[in-house]
């Protein structure tokens, strides 16, 4: 599948709309263009889809194995029925049991039809079914007293299938128990629920020997196979049933940037998507609380941990997501969206009409320190790093997706901060000087046939100097095509991408362009083993790193698997 529903809804929360409604692996709809709402499923890496998914799947295992079993009580007649066969004499037993009381009445969806093979537990529950409706129709002397043949019939049929009418009248008690304690919890004032993600990468790197940066810094191009890992454990609580508090925990094992490192490839071009460090220790990666408003068309969202902008910008890709989306980070989404590297922050998403919305993101780093910024003060007014996001979402065709996005930031030392491009253009030629950044991007999706998508971004990058007439200018795009359900697989994916990260294009006043172009072409298949476990087998190549010709092109290949709970 690509992304999510094309869902806009009339609420801007997305919990009616959108999350209400269980987004199955299969599904092949357009992607929705909603910033992650209430109750968002785990799409990406700043989702719960599998929070979410977690309590409905409990729910479905128990009553899934009983779907059978709950449609026995509409049967028309037995001979409906089939497997203790029609032949056998508990069959015609029951048959005869079923003419007489009228105990089974009808498979709504005639699933069980002619002469077919009925299971005991099916029998019994026909059996059971006939049970209730005698012991009724007695107790309410309705009818005469059964016979003496119907009794001797029904104490056989009881002491033959013994073990099953147990087996299911356990199953069933068991049922009546859960539903009473869904809809004791559903009405105690809270809701949580809880899922979670581990990603497991087999990486190796090829080529990249002695990449030089703008700034003179060489890698060594030493390269092994690694084995790394990302867990991350969620929580989701709802306290009105349209807001979310949600809490997220992680550990990781990369060391330091990994093939992006100075022993390695020594280029942010050779990031990979899911990659991240805590010295395997669990750490809180998100801490974020939502809530609907006017008329539940805005919601607002806070997020003092591991805020970007797109935790309210809908990034439009539908690669965004560190365990079943691109395995670069330069893929999953435009750079313009990770300028800053910001850490807290806040926003809210206006659904303005059917077919628009408006989105408005704002956010720091360090904002938690009162003096961090460049007077002194710091916080969340003052900070050394800032950022301001603005974007436009529109739905002009059923089967296109479009994104116009400006943002506004502040850089106490000029940086872009996005490790996706060259170390140029990610520290504006690198000046180090506090500036002004303004940056526009457009994105969009093209569902050509129901299970091809065509995606494309782009943005531009203006660094202003505050203190020096110094300004550079930066750009990047990627084009990608997405198969959903090849070779007629469900759920699978194959997709190609091809781009040009983050380069410097025009400077002066003492900033140096990149002088050569790097592309950055990659290519993955996600095949889904079943709804928990998917195994991504990918490689990314890019030519020229650090825009420039003289280094050698670099080859990553990835085989990475994903567990959701």
């Amino acid at each position: 599948m690509l992304g999510l529903p094309l869902t806009w809804g009339k609420s801007a929360t997305g919990l009616t709309q959108i999350n209400s409604t269980k987004v199955k692996p299969q599904d092949k709809s357009f992607p929705h263009l909603l910033s992650p709402p209430i109750l968002q499923s785990l799409n990406n890496s700043h989702s719960v889809s599998s929070t979410v998914r977690k309590n409905t799947l409990q729910l479905a295992q128990a009553s899934d194995e009983y779907d059978d079993l709950s449609e026995l009580d509409q049967v028309t007649s037995v001979s409906q029925l089939s497997d203790i066969q029609p032949t056998d004499w508990a069959f015609q037993a029951l048959q005869s049991l079923v003419e007489r009381y009228g105990c089974i009445a009808g498979y709504p969806d005639g699933t069980y039809k002619g002469n077919r093979a009925m299971t005991r537990y099916e029998f019994a529950a026909g059996l059971n079914a006939c049970l209730d409706r005698m012991t009724e129709l007695i107790d309410q002397s309705t009818v005469d007293l059964a016979s003496r043949e119907d009794m001797a019939s029904v104490q056989r049929l009881v002491e033959e299938f013994a073990p099953e009418l147990a087996t299911l009248r356990g199953r069933i008690d068991v049922l009546e128990a859960r539903t009473a304690e869904l809809e004791a919890n559903r009405f105690n004032g809270t809701t949580t629920i809880f899922g979670g993600e581990v990603i497991f990468g087999l990486t190796n790197g090829f080529g990249g020997e002695d990449v030089v940066n703008a700034f003179g810094g060489r890698g060594d191009g030493d390269n092994n196979t690694i084995f790394n890992y990302l867990v991350r454990l969620q929580t989701a609580t709802t306290f009105t049933g349209k807001d979310r508090l949600r809490i997220e925990l992680g550990a990781a094992n990369f060391s330091s940037t990994g093939f992006a490192g100075s022993q390695s490839f020594n280029t942010d071009m050779a990031i990979l998507s899911y990659q991240t460090n805590t010295d395997d220790e669990f750490q809180i990666f998100k801490l974020e609380y939502r809530f609907p408003a006017f008329g539940d068309r805005v919601v607002f969202t806070f997020r003092p941990v591991n805020f970007s902008l797109n935790s309210v910008l809908t990034a439009n890709s539908p690669y965004f997501d560190a365990g079943r989306g691109s395995i670069s980070r330069f893929t999953d989404s435009s750079p313009i969206f990770k300028i800053g590297r910001l850490d807290s922050g806040l926003g809210f998403d206006w659904l303005v009409t059917d077919k628009v919305r408006l989105q408005v993101a704002y956010g720091t780093r360090d904002s938690e320190n009162p003096g961090n910024g460049p007077t002194g003060q710091g916080g969340i007014t003052d900070a050394g790093h800032s950022a301001v996001g603005v974007q436009f979402l529109t739905v002009p065709f059923d089967n296109v997706l479009t994104g116009v996005t400006y943002i506004n930031a502040y850089s106490e030392d000029g940086y872009l901060d996005t490790f996706t491009g060259s170390l140029n253009a990610d520290t504006s030629g690198g000046l180090g000087l506090p500036a002004n950044i303004n940056a526009v991007g457009g994105t969009v999706q093209w569902r050509v046939w129901e299970k091809i998508t065509l995606g494309a971004w782009g943005g531009w990058v203006f660094t202003n100097y505050i203190n020096s007439d110094a300004h550079a200018t930066s750009n990047t795009y990627l084009f990608s095509v997405g198969m959903s359900d090849p070779f007629g697989r469900q759920g699978d994916l194959f997709a190609v991408l091809f781009g040009k990260p983050l380069k410097l294009v025009d400077g002066d006043n003492g900033i140096e362009e990149d002088e050569d172009t790097s592309y950055h072409i990659e290519t993955f298949y996600r095949y889904k083993v079943n709804d928990y476990i998917t195994i991504t087998p990918g490689v990314f190549v890019v030519t020229n790193p650090e825009h420039n010709e003289d280094n050698e092109t670099i080859v990553i290949g990835v085989l990475r698997t994903t567990f959701r709970f």
